[in-house]
């Protein structure tokens, strides 16, 4: 309102109805508390679909773990528009971490005070599967990996109640490993994620046990993927994704101890061997995809020296039975 709108209506004795200011987000009525991977995170919005999409997310998950919730806030704003949002890009300037497409779809997250605080267009709520991806997917991980649980980019399954990590570049089998070990009674805790929990004395570890995620040419190893959908991924190649709910023959477990870290090398021929290798590599693989506060980057080197007080080796392997087979008897004789 102008000055002499103002003064108008002061005269004529008229109430004034202040609008919002133009930058301010909606306020946030709805909330509910969800559990991914066990940690509580209690999501605030303005909009019923967000937490219908965070349920499809987590919503599999119980209450895992007795921790302060992690906070995340989701202001959903009109655009005027249904296309698609640009890609994103992240910064981190630690305590910070943001994640920016455009000036209507962005978020901040605070790692020292817990809390995330995104803004989202009308458009990229329409577009489930960009919104998912960009934003609600990670906006409680980024806490949950550097508060609470050390991540590292290994697959994970247990026989008997002895967990074996399995370690490697992206592409190597860890996933196919997985559920090729799911397949043949074992327990399966996650096949590309697992976090080491911060606290405690022991090698526990949880993961995703809610869903297995392959390559499409998985296909030729496992025909029982042949027609299922393909789905687009925000980073990484397309997957097809299995829920292990819908999978009877799968045993799936929160979380485990562990007993062994394998670090796995494909050959084109020969039998599956296990070798002795070295804890400086695994220490610098474990280590590199960390970040975070200080304080969070030290408890977390602590945790992958607990880690590491497991037996590290090396499976050279040509194929998935052999490969099963080796481990097999690795858990079962120790050796």
């Amino acid at each position: 309102m102008t000055v002499e709108e103002i003064e108008s209506a002061h005269k004529a004795g008229r109430l004034l109805n202040i609008r919002r200011n133009a930058f301010e987000v909606p306020d946030l009525k709805l909330h509910k508390m969800f559990y991914p991977l066990g940690f509580p995170v209690e999501v605030h919005t303005n909009s019923a679909e967000i937490l219908s999409i965070f349920a499809e997310l987590w919503g599999m998950f119980k209450k895992g773990f007795e921790r302060e919730p992690v906070q995340v806030e989701v202001h959903v704003v009109d655009s005027g528009s249904k296309e698609c949002p640009p890609g994103t890009q992240a910064r981190h300037l630690m305590p910070y971490v943001t994640i920016i497409a455009d000036a209507s779809n962005y978020s901040l997250a605070n790692l020292e005070q817990n809390f995330t605080k995104v803004v989202v267009s009308t458009a990229a709520v329409a577009n489930k599967l960009y919104l998912r991806q960009h934003f609600l997917y990670a906006s409680p991980l980024g806490h949950i990996v550097t508060r609470y649980a050390t991540p590292v980019h290994a697959g994970c399954v247990a026989l008997g109640g002895r967990g074996v990590l399995l370690c490697g570049d992206s592409g190597v089998g860890k996933s196919s490993l997985s559920y090729a070990c799911a397949r043949a009674g074992w327990t399966f805790v996650t096949d590309d994620m697992t976090l080491l929990l911060n606290d405690g004395d022991d090698r526990e570890v949880t993961g995703d046990c809610t869903r297995v995620r392959l390559r499409p040419t998985a296909a030729e190893l496992f025909p029982e993927i042949n027609g299922l959908k393909v789905a687009p991924r925000a980073a990484g190649k397309p997957s097809i994704e299995m829920r292990t709910a819908e999978m009877p023959h799968v045993i799936s477990a929160t979380s485990t101890a562990v007993d062994f870290v394998v670090f796995l090398k494909r050959h084109s021929e020969g039998k599956a061997e296990l070798h002795p290798y070295p804890k400086e590599v695994a220490r610098y693989y474990m280590h590199q995809s960390l970040y975070g506060p200080a304080d969070s980057i030290a408890m977390q080197h602590k945790v992958v020296e607990r880690m590491l007080t497991a037996e590290v080796l090396e499976l050279r392997y040509s194929d998935l039975d052999d490969a099963i087979l080796r481990l097999r008897t690795l858990v079962r004789e120790a050796h």
